[in-house]
């Protein structure tokens, strides 16, 4: 089956009628996606199969006001489990890091659990070494 990688444009909402299991942490709900695509800095890439989006990749671009360079920060990754091991998680990280590069980001950085093996497999060959950092949800 062949897997294809789409950046998402504003005007591909219907892409989202056919979303496999888990591909996101929460059901897609179309006024924030359309929100999202809207949103100058907010990238989404997926990956579709028969039809079906079975992967996907969201970032930002987060600009500073100081003399640090503009960095991608990547939000989420996200392959169902059918399709998880086949590289798609891979493809989808190396499309958003070329797109980084062309909007002139010069670093990307994710977080992770320390226990989520697979995600740390697909970003540690990427990456330097791993820096610990708490975070905290502030309630607004």
């Amino acid at each position: 089956m062949t897997v294809g990688i789409r950046y998402v444009l504003p005007g591909d909402e219907a892409l989202f009628d056919r979303v496999a299991p888990d591909v996101f942490d929460h059901p897609v709900e179309r006024s924030q996606l359309s929100r999202y695509l809207t949103t100058p800095g907010h990238h989404l890439i997926v990956a579709i199969a028969e039809g079906q989006i079975v992967g996907q990749i969201a970032a930002v671009v987060h600009y500073h006001p100081d003399g640090r360079p503009t960095e991608l920060y990547i939000d989420e990754v996200g392959v169902a489990p059918a399709f998880q091991r086949q590289g798609i998680a891979r493809r989808l990280l190396d499309a958003m890091l070329v797109l980084g590069r062309e909007l002139g980001c010069r670093e990307g950085w994710v977080g992770t659990e320390p226990d989520n093996d697979a995600a740390r497999a697909l970003y540690e060959p990427r990456s330097e070494p791993a820096e610990s950092f708490a975070m905290y949800v502030l309630r607004l």
